[in-house]
């Protein structure tokens, strides 16, 4: 990896809100991973694969979209799968700690799929699982839906989950040690104003506006004004985000859960 590969992506970062709150989510659970043999599934563009990697043990990393492999391939190096859901490419027990990042609401066969984290996760390691939470009622979901951004849009095959939805579908192998919810109505409506303007981007230069994973910002879409923009926004978007404080009994449309393999 060179060190202006590892530099825009640190610069995306540093200027992302939203991969900060996932981030900070992210590590606010993990343990120390220095000595371990480490899994992440699913970061994105491989700035959370770069980050966790940050803080040691030795790491793979897997992801759905050929884009998305491409991207992490290209910031960290070493092992980086491409996988569909199914049987992973990894021996039995192989791994202390496994990340799951925005993947299992794109994959058909959720319930398999945690199984085969069972299978490559040695008994009392720890899962780590990021997915969007379905909540009961909301007042962005119809926003994002009439603009054009859709589960089917994002590459999602269900909407989220519920935390004792989630906890059911972990619970034949792994026990659940703490669960938690980021990413408030401020901070969901800021991803959609992204997501909404990249759209708009993407359409306006021919290029292609989603992947099965979403949007997946690249180095050369950061190198291609992205950088400017965002750099010129951060503070207005740091603001923003902060009225999410401004809702201290609302749960976040993300939900995050820590558990431990059994047995």
């Amino acid at each position: 990896m060179s060190g202006g590969q590892e530099s825009w992506a640190l610069g995306l970062y540093k200027r992302s809100v939203l991969k900060q709150q996932k981030f900070a989510a992210i590590s606010g659970l993990l343990e120390p991973t220095t000595g371990k043999r480490c899994l992440d599934i699913g970061a994105d563009n491989g700035v959370i694969s770069l980050l966790l990697r940050q803080g040691g043990g030795d790491w793979a990393s897997a992801d759905l979209a050929p884009e998305a492999v491409e991207s992490i391939r290209s910031l960290v190096g070493g092992q980086v799968e491409r996988i569909g859901g199914g049987p992973l490419p990894f021996a039995d027990n192989e791994f202390d700690c496994v990340v799951v990042v925005d993947f299992l609401e794109h994959i058909p066969d959720d319930q398999g799929f945690a199984a085969e984290l069972g299978r490559v996760l040695r008994p009392g390691g720890q899962l780590i699982v990021n997915v969007p939470r379905q909540p009961r009622w909301s007042l962005v979901w119809p926003l994002r839906h009439a603009i054009g951004l859709t589960d089917q849009w994002h590459g999602h095959l269900r909407p989220g989950y519920r935390r004792e939805g989630l906890a059911a579908l972990l619970e034949p192998w792994f026990e659940p040690i703490k669960a938690g919810t980021y990413c408030k109505t401020f901070s969901e409506l800021l991803d959609t104003a992204l997501n909404f303007g990249y759209v708009i981007k993407k359409r306006g230069s021919g290029g292609q506006t989603s992947t099965a994973k979403g949007t997946v910002v690249t180095q050369a879409d950061w190198q291609a004004g992205g950088k400017g923009l965002v750099d010129a926004a951060y503070p207005v978007m740091k603001t923003w985000v902060w009225l999410d404080k401004l809702l201290p009994f609302f749960r976040g449309y993300r939900l995050i859960v820590s558990a431990r393999r059994r047995g």
